[in-house]
């Protein structure tokens, strides 16, 4: 019990001992790496063990909690910046959605103007007009080929109307020949009958 009291005292004694030389003893050695993991490490590394205890170099300690603050304070400095950088960025944003749905509804309105045709003081979409352009266009189609075929049936009948009464025209034209002839024929007769009568009349 006595040994251990003994070492204990000991122990204290060195750690003191030791806190006391490293506030008086300069830090001469330098560290290469200034990051915060570099000078944790140079800390750990240039620290001296006693009993699973490391003993810390005071300006060693300090210098790294310094730098803690630092790089702390620079984060914030930086997130905060970030931050207005941010609410900037969002009323951009907000600014180009609106002028996005602006321009939006400003191209809705123009392919509506362009799909739009305006007839007789009547507003047709494009596609609706079209279709009843070309429902138009088929049915004065349809008319003018009805049309073509009747003339067409039309001029056959006529021509054979034309060919029966040329027909009938010879046939009447033969037959008034047939008359004339017939009836010259009857009145040379006829005179030839008188010129006998009035012969023997004479005698």
């Amino acid at each position: 019990m006595q040994k251990i009291k003994h070492t204990l005292l000991f122990l204290v004694a060195m750690l003191f001992f030791n806190v006391a030389f490293g506030q008086v003893q300069q830090d001469t050695l330098k560290n290469t790496d200034p990051s915060l993991n570099g000078q944790y490490e140079f800390m750990l590394r240039k620290s001296k063990s006693l009993y699973g205890a490391r003993l810390i170099n005071p300006t060693r300690l300090s210098a790294l909690w310094k730098s803690v603050n630092d790089t702390l304070k620079k984060e914030r400095k930086q997130l905060q910046q970030a931050r207005q950088e941010i609410k900037s960025q969002a009323g951009n944003i907000s600014s180009l959605k609106g002028e996005v749905n602006g321009k939006e509804s400003s191209l809705a309105n123009a392919n509506a103007a362009v799909n739009e045709i305006k007839f007789l003081g009547i507003a047709f979409d494009k596609g609706t007009y079209n279709t009843i352009v070309w429902a138009i266009i088929i049915v004065l189609a349809i008319g003018f080929a009805f049309v073509i075929f009747q003339s067409g049936k039309l001029k056959h009948e006529a021509k054979y109307r034309t060919e029966l009464y040329q027909e009938v025209a010879d046939e009447f034209q033969a037959h008034k020949v047939k008359a004339k002839d017939k009836e010259m024929r009857l009145a040379r007769e006829l005179q030839d009958e008188r010129n006998k009568w009035d012969e023997r009349g004479g005698r």
